[in-house]
């Protein structure tokens, strides 16, 4: 499944987060999102229905259009989550457990790290990429000296939390691979239309900051 998300990436490496997305809104909105652009959506477990929400939305979006499950907190969660069709599994913290369970199920693996130990331990563990949480209290600052570290090549770093189209230009200079976008993107409160036109907004302008092709 890495080399499935690491395509996606690609494509554009902006990671939509639909916490709290209810099965019911699942597949109009994340035909939306690829409409938008969007090559990768995670459904974070711990809202109600999530598991469904994932099923829905995996078969809502085209093959090239990958789908995973966030908030994995336990080898329990790992499971739930396979069986719901994730292809990639996202975690706030660092937890070996639940590594060792993903990469032997197939899945690529996002952590979330804070500091070099936990980047460190995360890349040595498997992780396909490192998501930098929370981004906002660490700064660009502590990405730039992580960045430092961190094996040239080897470490993909996406900043989640906090993050929008205003503060892509910022974050990429200071070494972010991606971007992770949660309440800019989606809340259950928005409306499928302001999620749409959040999206139209974001996709380009990660396209033109990057410089990826439509």
């Amino acid at each position: 499944m890495s080399s499935k998300l690491s395509c996606a990436l690609h494509a554009l490496p902006l990671m939509a987060i639909l916490r709290g997305l209810e099965p019911s809104r699942a597949a109009a909105i994340a035909k939306d999102l690829v409409a938008a652009g969007f090559t990768a959506i995670e459904v974070p477990l711990n809202g109600a229905g999530a598991t469904d929400a994932i099923s829905i939305v995996k078969a809502s979006v085209p093959e090239h259009v990958v789908v995973g499950a966030g908030t994995v907190l336990s080898v329990a969660d790992v499971n739930v989550a396979r069986h719901a069709g994730a292809e990639f599994l996202v975690s706030p913290n660092l937890n070996a457990d639940v590594m060792r369970a993903g990469n032997a199920s197939g899945l690529a693996m996002m952590p979330g790290v804070f500091t070099p130990s936990e980047a460190f331990a995360a890349l040595e563990l498997g992780a396909f990429a490192l998501k930098l949480f929370p981004a906002d209290a660490l700064g660009t600052a502590g990405l730039k000296a992580l960045r430092s570290v961190l094996p040239k090549g080897q470490a993909l770093v996406y900043p989640v939390s906090g993050i929008d189209e205003t503060s892509f230009a910022t974050w990429a200079a200071a070494g972010a691979d991606g971007f992770g976008v949660g309440s800019s993107l989606f809340k259950p409160s928005y409306s499928d239309n302001d999620i749409a036109e959040r999206a139209r907004r974001m996709v380009p302008a990660c396209r033109n900051l990057l410089r990826i092709k439509t």
